[in-house]
């Protein structure tokens, strides 16, 4: 490539979460280049903003960004999250945990989980939360970071965050604008292309036009250049996720800050609680075809456990992505690429992955057709495996004779899921490919708290002693319970941890690599 062909100039069509993570991202790696980069944003148009619950990689992407995460957190109202709650999923009045972090010990070079379920067909009744310090902790509502040496009793212990979206969009813009990024505040109202069938220019309401050699496309559902510009078309998956809106709404905090997510099934779908500093995030995922809006609307408000801070407002969405994510020299960051719910707090990391493979396959100006080939083949298979994961939460439920319940219940599976859900029902192995968000350990929380039990188990859990396997599930057990007595409870390691000059103030600790997933 000679310097001469190299991208110059990047025009971000959008801000809030996707389009200033992209400007913060591309403004530390342009840092010292002299190319150019604005993002185009109106202020008439509001931004969707439900993601506020994070998985442990978001420290991964802070450190990427160069920023510190004590800061971040004061900044944005956050909280810690060691795991999410399920309520009443399997049927009315069940609940169970996936955390993050590790459960048990490897034992002989196999992981604990099989151990655990010959441990319940041996006749054992032991608790998951014995053997995971993040279920432990949460429980009793507190929180501490991982010692530094990465030394921690039952496994290694990790986390995440709940923010304030608004408020993290609008940290990263000055970020971004300290790095040099160009805000222009105006309204992109369609995009023109050149004889390649590529973005040329966008023309915008004040009349002006913007053109750039690399277009990212962070207009949210609307699709403004992917879409609306380039036609990429949509693959609708409504058919295996059926839920297709959403109302939030903002209340009062009541009670501690839990270090943890609730999602609570409901009649048509299901409810989230996110904990933040100041106040609480909340909404209700549902399908349409089972309840109507002002119904969803009033079943969110009574359920509240503070007052309402906002009046709830209603989006609309369809599960699924677009057939192209990097179409010709634009490519579709967050929303506009597609759109999962978020049940497992995924729709932030899909943000971060789509700006960590762009960078991975990052073109020069004549645009290498295998470079968007290889995105857009790993942009879909990641979308597919979340899409699988989802789906565990929904079809194995217990509760019969609810329409909506039946329905997911009752629809086919995809053969990806299929397969892995056979293997799974044999000898309650899951074999996760290399990369994957969701390793084994998840699948084993989410199927085993949504009822699914093995036939029988890895015959190399047979292999040592289990008089001296029950000898380590002891005094991990025994460690573990240590643990959770010993910590400070989550509000005051909150406070210890945002106070300036506090002497409490923890030393922060990134969370371990292993903890999401193995």
């Amino acid at each position: 490539m000679t310097d001469a062909n190299r991208i110059r100039k990047i025009a971000i069509v959008g801000g809030g979460t996707a389009g200033w993570s992209a400007a913060c991202l591309l403004g530390r790696i342009f840092a010292r280049d002299d190319t150019e980069i604005q993002l185009i944003e109106s202020s008439d148009i509001p931004t969707v903003g439900v993601g506020e619950a994070t998985i442990p990689p978001i420290f991964e992407f802070l450190q990427l960004l160069e920023i510190d995460p004590v800061d971040f957190v004061r900044e944005t109202q956050a909280t810690f999250k060691l795991a999410i709650e399920f309520r009443d999923w399997l049927k009315v009045g069940h609940s169970y945990w996936h955390p993050f972090g590790n459960f048990g010990v490897t034992i002989d070079r196999r992981p604990f989980h099989h151990y655990w379920w010959k441990n319940e067909a041996q006749g054992h009744d032991d608790k998951v939360a014995d053997f995971c310090p993040s279920i432990a902790l949460a429980e009793q509502d507190k929180f501490l970071f991982p010692p530094a040496d990465g030394q921690f009793p039952g496994g290694a212990l990790s986390y995440a965050l709940h923010f304030d979206a608004g408020l993290v969009a609008a940290y990263l813009r000055r970020i971004s604008e300290q790095l040099g990024i160009i805000r222009l505040d105006r309204k992109v109202e369609r995009a023109t292309l050149d004889d390649r069938g590529h973005i040329d220019q966008l023309h915008c309401d004040d009349g002006s036009s913007v053109s750039a050699d690399l277009y990212i496309d962070c207009s949210g559902f609307r699709g403004l250049l992917i879409e609306q510009g380039l036609d990429a078309g949509y693959e609708d998956w409504t058919n295996w996720l059926p839920c297709d809106r959403a109302v939030a709404v903002q209340s009062e905090a009541v009670g501690p800050r839990t270090p943890y997510t609730i999602s609570t099934a409901r009649e048509a779908g299901w409810q989230w609680r996110i904990p933040l500093q100041n106040r609480v995030g909340n909404g209700y995922v549902y399908s349409s075809a089972f309840i109507s809006d002002s119904e969803a609307q009033a079943r969110l408000v009574g359920s509240l456990d503070g007052k309402p801070l906002a009046d709830p407002r209603v989006i609309g969405f369809t599960a699924g992505h677009r057939k192209k994510f990097w179409d010709g020299n634009c490519v579709a960051i967050g929303l506009s690429a597609g759109f999962l719910e978020p049940l497992e707090s995924t729709s932030i990391h899909l943000i971060v992955t789509g700006l960590n493979r762009l960078l991975d396959y990052f073109p020069d100006r004549n645009f290498d057709p295998a470079l968007q080939a290889a995105y857009n083949r790993e942009t879909l298979t990641e979308y597919e495996h979340i899409r699988d994961f989802l789906m565990l939460h929904y079809y194995p439920n217990q509760r019969i004779g609810e329409p909506f319940w039946d329905h997911v219940r009752e629809a086919p599976l995809p053969d990806s899921l299929a397969q892995k859900m056979e293997l799974f029902g044999n000898s309650g192995r899951i074999i996760s490919r290399r990369r994957e968000l969701f390793h084994d350990l998840s699948w084993f929380f989410v199927a085993r708290g949504m009822g699914l039990k093995p036939k029988s188990y890895d015959p190399l859990a047979d292999i040592p002693d289990f008089h001296d396997v029950r000898d380590v599930m002891g005094q991990v057990s025994g460690a573990v319970g240590q643990l959770a007595r010993a910590a400070p409870t989550h509000d005051q390691f909150l406070e210890a941890l945002i106070t300036p000059g506090d002497h409490r103030r923890p030393t922060f600790h990134a969370p371990s690599r292993t903890g999401f997933g193995r």
